[in-house]
């Protein structure tokens, strides 16, 4: 399981993780701490919702969220750095987009965003078009991308 893989490569280089969610809920935060153990690099989860939350918890400027929206890579931005910046983490991701249903020609169904922030690097953001595969689909591959990204920074 990568959720395992992701744990051990933390524990073995002494590096904590969070995580800043919105259209996951907390997914990749729970599938992390599934596993039994992980309370030594799981350092926290931020379950951002609203667009007050991202600004009251992480930080997210709201000029970005006005300029930008919240489903893009400058929100996931400051996601990522909030959660490192609110926390005692020293990697954080960030998960921001639309599970569905809904959207809008200029952000549809299924697209979302995700940065990634680690101490001493410079944060990385790209989005993801999953399309119109309904909520629980574009949310589980959300989760998933978000973990295998925490493992590409821990195995790099």
């Amino acid at each position: 399981m990568i959720a395992n893989h992701v744990l051990d490569l933390a524990r073995a280089r002494g590096v904590m993780i969070a995580a800043a969610e919105s259209c996951t809920g907390g997914l990749v935060a729970a599938a992390l701490t599934d596993v039994p153990g992980s309370s030594d690099v799981v350092e926290r989860g931020f379950v951002t919702y609203s667009n007050q939350s991202k600004i009251e918890m992480l930080g997210v400027s709201a000029s970005t969220l006005t300029d930008h929206g919240a489903v893009s890579e400058e929100v996931a931005r400051e996601m990522a750095d909030g959660a490192l910046t609110h926390s005692h983490a020293h990697l954080a991701v960030s998960i921001t987009g639309i599970a569905g249903p809904g959207g809008s020609e200029h952000k549809p169904e299924g697209r979302v965003c995700f940065g990634l922030a680690m101490n001493g690097r410079d944060t990385l953001t790209e989005t993801r078009d999953y399309g119109a595969l309904g909520r629980a689909k574009v949310r589980e591959r959300s989760r998933d991308h978000a973990i295998s990204l925490l493992r590409r920074a821990l195995e790099e």
